[in-house]
């Protein structure tokens, strides 16, 4: 059986990811990983095989023309990468599968709620599941104590996130940020909990990693942790929402108890010290798309394996490089 193309969303700074697929492809006989962006000097296109420019996620004919370059590349798995295009492909997931293409998003209803962080939340809290306790400003408590924690109720890569340590700074934080939601403040290590699922929502792998130092939302240094209580966590929202491909959970350590304060039904920024934890999450997934049964694999991995970031550049020459206003265009191959 041939390998399956693979087109990532988004690519953006996703290296590690896009490296990832291309290195399971190869394990797996062949195949080619194309990447779509909306900006040509994204460095993670010129790791692809093939690169498109795309329109942002948000614009009508967005679904369209990812599907008409995934035809045209005989793509057989869709990888979205991004939050603001997740419920998006998972409403257009009919019309990929009439073309023999499997998108890896979670379903609609399920991509919705992660992408409301108080709905979230909230509906956690009431299925069982530990998780922060969140308000709309309007809703907080009387008497509530500090610290407290403001962001958005819609957003990603902590853009808007503050902590907050008197009345004073959450005066001025629900004013100043969009849509504002109120969190009680976690104090305790942070985590995100790698998972991946299968077609039919079983729990296949699930990683840990605790995100020791973060810059711009993103790990830049970390360790893979075998704690059952984090296993168990991600166990537990997986039989509350029904997840297909990969998730990562976000949550804290508080007194001894994670506790879920965000989830994103997608590959995490750093999905690279998980596959390098012994985890191959490309190949699993590779391999549901071809049809092989995947056994699950929970708690094995390489524990206490530390990730370290550095900078990378990428040098692009002038030809492959145009910041006008495109139709859909291949960015460059790579021989």
């Amino acid at each position: 059986m041939s390998s399956p193309n693979v087109l990532v969303t988004a690519a953006s700074r996703r290296v590690a990811l896009v490296n990832g697929f291309r290195s399971a492809l190869a394990q797996l006989g062949g195949g080619r990983v194309v990447a779509t962006d909306v900006n040509p000097l994204s460095p993670a296109v010129h790791y692809a095989d093939a690169a498109y420019r795309v329109p942002l996620s948000s614009a009508p004919d967005y679904i369209d023309e990812i599907l008409r370059i995934a035809r045209h590349e005989r793509v057989r798995l869709v990888v979205p990468t991004i939050d603001d295009e997740l419920t998006a492909f998972a409403d257009a997931q009919p019309r990929f599968e009439a073309a023999g293409i499997r998108v890896a998003v979670s379903p609609s209803a399920t991509t919705a709620l992660c992408n409301d962080k108080y709905a979230l939340c909230r509906s956690l809290v009431a299925r069982g599941v530990a998780a922060a306790p969140t308000w709309l400003p309007a809703e907080l408590p009387a008497g509530h104590g500090f610290p407290l924690f403001v962001k958005p109720r819609v957003g990603r890569g902590g853009v808007g996130a503050y902590p907050i340590r008197s009345a004073r700074e959450l005066d001025f934080f629900v004013d100043y940020v969009d849509d504002a939601i109120v969190q009680e403040y976690l104090d305790g290590p942070e985590f995100t909990l790698d998972m991946l699922c299968s077609f039919g929502g079983e729990p296949l792998a699930i990683v840990p990693r605790e995100r020791v130092v973060i810059r711009a939302g993103v790990i830049d240094r970390g360790r893979t942790v075998r704690d059952e209580s984090l296993l168990a966590l991600a166990r537990q929202c997986a039989g509350v929402l029904p997840f297909v491909g990969p998730v990562n959970i976000q949550c804290r350590v508080v007194q001894g108890r994670p506790v879920v304060f965000e989830i994103n039904p997608r590959f995490s920024g750093g999905i690279g010290l998980t596959i390098a934890a012994g985890v191959d999450v490309p190949r699993l997934l590779l391999e549901l798309v071809r049809g092989f049964r995947v056994t699950p694999i929970i708690g094995q991995f390489k524990e206490n394996l530390w990730m370290t970031n550095y900078e990378a550049s990428v040098f692009v020459d002038e030809r492959h490089v145009s910041l006008e206003p495109l139709q859909p265009t291949p960015i460059a191959e790579v021989a």
